[in-house]
């Protein structure tokens, strides 16, 4: 069985999906390998546009593999570090990508499965999701960026909540907290993120990576800073052939065809 299905949509979304149902997606080591690899590839994909990730079968993702944090007694701590490390920074290079990601959290989000869904651009949610963080309830500190996706996405007061209660709150709770952008009815959330990527996939490539650069880190932290960038982002594609396309399509009262170029 394949751990990760890649599926490369003509308008040029990529959908994968976290292929292993009867663990709940959790994150294990072929899992994890996949994913490294598929991170790898589109991180050189002039092609790709936007990136949808969801679960197969009822969960979106069940968190690290158990298994083998179990043994984690038996290790030493930099043996565990240095583990834990490379575990985090594969997962989480989703954010690192240029084309916008979406993450369609189909069910159940846990501990690290709701962490590296949190690096994705937007999130879509089942109303009846079930989305939380229970590392102390496990006698666990949290991982997978917890501490600084959580109060970035949500404010310090839910990512306290969260993190030290254990508590989960529904898809439907998280969008109104802020933690995901909007839910949906469980039969609904791929479908509406697929709409969503494909009106992004639609947009000039360049202007949309470049537009996604600027947000990093919930934007830049002044207005001089801001007008700085865009002073030189904007005549980057300004100079494109993408411009003057989406200004003929404007004229013509027609859908662009941008080339990224």
């Amino acid at each position: 069985m394949d751990e990760l299905l890649i599926e490369r949509r003509p308008d040029g979304v990529v959908v994968l999906t976290l292929n292993v149902p009867d663990r709940r997606n959790a994150m294990t080591d072929e899992l994890t390998g996949a994913w490294r690899e598929a991170m790898a590839d589109l991180a050189a994909d002039r092609e790709a546009r936007c990136v949808v990730v969801t679960g197969a079968g009822s969960a979106f993702c069940s968190g690290g593999d158990l298994g083998w944090i179990a043994e984690g007694n038996t290790r030493t701590v930099p043996e565990l570090r240095d583990r834990m490390l490379g575990f985090y920074r594969t997962w989480l290079a989703i954010g690192e990508l240029e084309m916008p990601t979406i993450a369609a959290i189909n069910g159940a989000a846990v501990g690290a499965g709701l962490c590296f869904a949190l690096a994705c651009d937007l999130l879509y949610a089942a109303d009846d999701a079930k989305l939380l963080v229970p590392f102390t309830s496990l006698g666990i500190h949290p991982g997978m960026a917890a501490t600084h996706l959580l109060p970035k996405a949500a404010g310090i007061g839910v990512a306290r909540e969260m993190l030290l209660t254990g508590r989960t709150v529904t898809g439907a709770e998280a969008a109104a907290l802020g933690l995901v952008n909007r839910a949906f009815p469980k039969d609904r959330v791929l479908a509406e993120a697929l709409e969503v990527a494909s009106r992004i996939a639609a947009k000039g490539p360049v202007a949309t990576r470049l537009t996604k650069v600027a947000l990093a880190g919930g934007g830049h932290p002044t207005l001089d800073a801001a007008l700085r960038w865009e002073s030189l982002a904007q005549p980057v594609t300004m100079a494109s052939e993408d411009l003057v396309e989406g200004l003929a399509a404007q004229r013509e009262r027609r859908a662009p065809k941008f080339t990224g170029r």
